[in-house]
């Protein structure tokens, strides 16, 4: 069992560090929380902390049974970012489990022979399919942060994949949507008997549980290395892909420096590149503290909100990639003085996103509720903020034989051609061009908020709404409302490209549709609700623990109370 700095450690080394007294003197959690995007996957989290593991083992064992009950949204096949904080010694981690390129990736491999570019080679098919990273973090926190076994954090996930599970409305529809695009391989799994299921039917995954099992035993050497690599690396060379075994075998998770804002009394501690996340929050926190936001009446403060979006998404545009292939300016892009530029440029009406120097965008619709979110927090206090994908549904519908495991089509996410938008209408410049073993940009923001309100830890699916669904609820938190407000409160959106608010229409009223047209904006309201938050509060003034899922999905959120707690 790994031990870590107790609270009174924790208390000596801020007193001698200089810290507030305050910092740590929390109460002890009233017991412990699990909210992730699948009932069952609560359920495996929860069983792994009342068996004595901690938020890390818990968060192990709801990513693997995600990937077994929710596998349009991520997987094995698939990547993602955990946010995690250790209160033992109040330290907060970010490890990065980003998909990366294959070595033989080209900046032009998605282009025709006149150099334009086919949007079905990134996101159908092998050669859509980055290296994928979960298999790796799964023993990363496990063996650096768990208490328990890899085979015991992974055993729900095993017996979800073997026994089987019945099929809900959300999966079957999810299937149906997407079965055209499914290989050989994966047809014979989610189209038992070549029909589509329906809810109620059971589904067995054999060779997936068998994956699990091998990593289980192996580590994640089972998985990047041996017989089953080799059936991935051969499933994916066949069919067109470009993996080679070199590539599996030198895959590594990356521990990175969280990124830290300060707004109005809050600590917002999130994700760094190659997520947007983080800079892209701290851009409009930036602006809307330059702002003095909010000013005037309800539509004005949308109205700002929006233009920060706005400038904030033109920046991701433009600088952001994978730092450690490209130079981002990251101190100047957080600085308060770059954000107080930004602000200055924001007035009565919208500003026109094709006046603000970027010559050659093309536009294409903002789309997207795959991926998935998960939060936890234990009895420790422990905490993690987890966002993975696959990308699309089913991602790139690709799955190698007898492995049981859907590929990612995360190399979509690069910009497979300077300016051209990808399958969430977002454009990239150079920053983002495909490279060798580079990770593409991301909007996945796993954050955790800490302040007056006590601990907050939020995150969603949602492809380029990401950031602005956790920014609202930053600003939600921050105002006042409980956790369940937060998470089911109506969404709007902007960035960049397309130039128009969209929006879920309970997020508008009439009045304010009206008198956003008059100030400019064009808007769009959202034929679907989006995003699927998952989010925990801890209120360390009264002591007391919330947890939501967000009424758009069908997840679950559970808060177990000690037992002795009224």
């Amino acid at each position: 069992m790994k031990r870590f700095p107790g609270r009174a450690l924790l208390a000596a080394m801020l007193l001698l560090l200089g810290l507030p007294a305050g910092a740590a003197s929390l109460p002890d959690v009233p017991g412990h929380a699990v909210a992730s995007a699948h009932p069952l996957a609560t359920r495996a989290g929860l069983k792994v902390l009342e068996r004595g593991g901690n938020a890390f083992d818990a968060a192990v064992a709801v990513t693997a049974a995600l990937a077994v009950v929710e596998p349009y949204g991520s997987g094995l096949g698939g990547g993602g970012f955990y946010l995690l904080h250790r209160a033992g010694d109040g330290k907060d981690f970010f490890v990065d489990a980003r998909e990366t390129a294959p070595g033989a990736a080209t900046g032009d491999m998605y282009l025709d022979r006149d150099g334009k570019p086919v949007p079905s080679l990134s996101r159908d098919g092998p050669l859509a399919a980055g290296i994928p990273g979960t298999p790796a973090a799964l023993e990363h926190i496990t063996q650096l942060f768990g208490r328990n076994s890899l085979a015991e954090n992974l055993a729900p996930a095993v017996r979800l994949a073997t026994e089987g599970f019945p099929v809900d409305a959300k999966l079957a529809a999810r299937i149906a949507a997407s079965a055209h695009r499914f290989s050989e391989a994966a047809e014979a799994v989610f189209l038992p008997d070549g029909g589509l299921p329906v809810a109620g039917d059971r589904l067995v995954q054999n060779d997936l549980g068998g994956t699990l099992m091998t990593i289980a035993e192996h580590g994640s050497e089972g998985f990047y290395r041996g017989e089953l690599a080799e059936r991935l690396q051969g499933g994916v060379f066949r069919d067109g892909g470009i993996w080679s075994l070199a590539d599996l075998a030198r895959y590594r998770v990356k521990e990175r420096e969280p990124v830290r804002i300060d707004y109005r009394g809050y600590r917002i501690t999130t994700a760094p590149l190659p997520s947007a996340g983080g800079i892209t929050l701290a851009q409009i926190f930036g602006m809307l503290d330059a702002l003095k936001w909010p000013s005037g009446d309800d539509t004005a403060a949308r109205h700002e909100l929006v233009e920060a979006m706005r400038r904030a998404y033109r920046d991701r545009a433009v600088y952001l990639g994978d730092s450690d292939f490209v130079d981002v300016p990251v101190g100047r892009l957080m600085s308060q003085e770059y954000a107080n530029t930004l602000a200055a440029g924001i007035g009565r009406m919208a500003t026109p996103s094709e006046t603000m120097e970027i010559a050659g965008l093309q536009e294409n619709r903002a789309k997207g509720e795959n991926t998935t979110h998960f939060s936890i927090i234990d009895d420790d206090g422990n905490r993690v903020a987890a966002t993975l994908s696959i990308n699309t549904w089913f991602g790139s519908g690709y799955m190698p034989a007898e492995t049981g495991v859907i590929l990612n089509n995360e190399m979509d996410d690069f910009a497979t051609a300077p300016l051209v938008p990808n399958a969430y209408g977002l454009v990239h410049t150079e920053a983002n061009a495909v490279q060798p073993h580079k990770r593409p940009l991301s909007s996945m923001t796993p954050t955790f908020v800490d302040g007056p309100r006590g601990v907050f830890i939020t995150g969603t699916p949602g492809g380029s709404r990401i950031i602005t669904m956790v920014l609202l609820s930053v600003l939600a938190h921050t105002n006042g409302l409980n956790v369940e407000q937060a998470v089911a409160a109506p969404r709007f959106h902007h960035q960049f490209l397309p130039d128009r608010i969209s929006f879920e229409p309970e997020a508008l009223t009439a009045e304010q549709r009206t008198k956003l047209r008059a100030r400019g904006h064009e808007l769009e309201p959202s034929s679907r609700r989006f995003g699927n938050m998952q989010a925990i509060h801890w209120d360390t003034r009264r002591n007391r623990l919330e947890a939501a899922s967000d009424p758009r999905g069908i997840g679950d959120a559970k808060v177990v109370r000690p037992r002795s707690s009224p």
